[in-house]
């Protein structure tokens, strides 16, 4: 395999977002296109429940896909549809909001919370399409040991286990590796898909680098498009971190606060839908 060079690294910064939440983006509008098809990276993990217990209260969504990845503590979701739950440790949610979803994501706790979200761009095609989810328990999501690394695989496909989130317009992989001190990892990556990797815990390195990215606060690496895959190797500490890919979609963006369409028309629109109160309705 061929592996690719890294492209950016990016250090995750702190920002407010929701009602006060403190959390840290590791990528979003700024990045636009760069990381075509994802659109935004966040971290909200904190061990002060001052820092996450504000929450995301009701917002609507248009034109993405939300995924929501859980490894300590836990969100409350409800939606304008009926659905509602908790989203706990190990737990994925991947929401694909199309025409229109209102929801509410609250985390709860008193102690530490560690959890990620990750925005996805929809094609023109699938943008007005029906809402639905994609929802795995954390016993659902199978573990395996792969060139010693141990893997969760949400998404995609790791030495002939796949993970439970499929059918998706971006053909995702979504995987949570963890490395021992020193142990190199391979995962293949089809030509031309965008690939990153979330370092939250440890450093990595490239190939057979001797891990010089510092992890600390969370980093974002972004692999460069040319070559058959990925090869990240664990520095002396050993490292944990999330490893996403999927095609890219190619088309204009135009992103607002919670929706992502082609054009400012069809932003116009989707904000008129709000004010008239059709958001929901609108394509039925």
């Amino acid at each position: 395999m061929i592996p690719r060079a890294i492209q950016e690294v990016l250090t995750a910064k702190e920002t407010l977002e929701g009602a006060g939440v403190r959390l840290h983006r590791g990528f979003g509008f700024l990045e636009v296109p760069r990381f075509d098809p994802f659109l935004l990276f966040d971290d909200f993990s904190s061990p002060n429940p001052a820092d996450y217990l504000p929450g995301f209260p009701w917002h609507p969504h248009r034109g993405i896909e939300t995924v929501t990845y859980m490894l300590d503590g836990a969100v409350r979701h409800r939606d304008s549809i009926g659905n509602s739950g908790v989203i706990t440790g190990g737990d994925i949610q991947w929401m694909t909001a199309g025409r229109g979803i209102i929801h509410e994501e609250m985390p709860e706790g008193t102690g530490q919370l560690m959890g990620f979200q990750l925005w996805v761009n929809l094609p023109r095609a699938d943008k007005m399409t029906t809402p639905k989810y994609q929802d795995a328990g954390g016993h659902s999501i199978p573990e395996t040991t792969h060139e010693g690394a141990k893997v969760r695989i949400v998404a995609g496909e790791v030495g002939g286990v796949r993970g439970p989130i499929e059918d998706l317009a971006i053909a995702p992989a979504y995987i949570d590796v963890t490395l021992a001190p020193h142990t190199a990892f391979t995962y293949p990556v089809p030509v031309g898909h965008t690939a990153f990797a979330y370092v939250f815990d440890g450093a990595i390195g490239a190939g057979d680098a001797d891990a010089p990215i510092n992890a600390s606060g969370g980093t974002i690496v972004h692999f460069a498009s040319e070559g058959e895959g990925v090869s990240l190797k664990a520095g002396t500490s050993g490292a944990r971190f999330l490893l996403v890919s999927g095609r890219p979609i190619g088309e204009p963006v135009a992103w607002r606060g919670p929706i992502v369409m082609n054009t400012d028309a069809e932003l116009s629109t989707a904000f008129s839908d709000l004010r008239g109160g059709t958001f929901l309705s609108r394509g039925t």
